[in-house]
């Protein structure tokens, strides 16, 4: 069984840079089949874009899909972990902040991100989000 964050992340997750149009942060999460990227400031992480930020932050309010990412991105208050964390403590890290992604850092870099449904498909494979988590996403 798992027991460190390293053993469940997904591994060189989609990034993007701070000042870049929130529309290349779509596409980027729609080429890797993923609902985030990790936002960096010159390489160093400060936040996690979802398409829920985009949504609520840019369409439904109208702006430019040229929107630089760093007005829509979460970042305050930003939590990460590195690979070694134990998975009981990422668990604790996002109940306590109520988050559902953490970026994981090592050396300045982002390595990884582990969400919700990851620690949920390794923790409790049985429980209706392990099988939400799991299933194929609909095209």
């Amino acid at each position: 069984m798992a027991t460190t964050v390293s053993d469940v992340m997904t591994r060189d997750p989609e990034t993007v840079e701070v000042s870049e149009p929130v529309v290349e942060a779509a596409r980027r999460m729609r080429d890797a089949d993923t609902g985030d990227v990790i936002v960096l400031d010159n390489g160093r992480v400060v936040g996690v874009l979802t398409d829920r930020d985009i949504t609520i932050r840019v369409v439904a309010e109208n702006k430019d899909l040229s929107t630089p990412v760093g007005e829509a991105c979460s970042a305050s208050d930003l939590q990460t972990v590195g690979p070694d964390t134990s998975l009981d403590q990422a668990v604790q890290l996002m109940r306590d902040n109520a988050i559902r992604r953490l970026p994981v850092v090592e050396n300045d870099r982002a390595v990884g991100i582990i969400s919700l449904g990851d620690l949920a498909i390794e923790l409790d494979e049985d429980s209706a989000l392990a099988d939400i988590s799991a299933a194929a996403p609909d095209e």
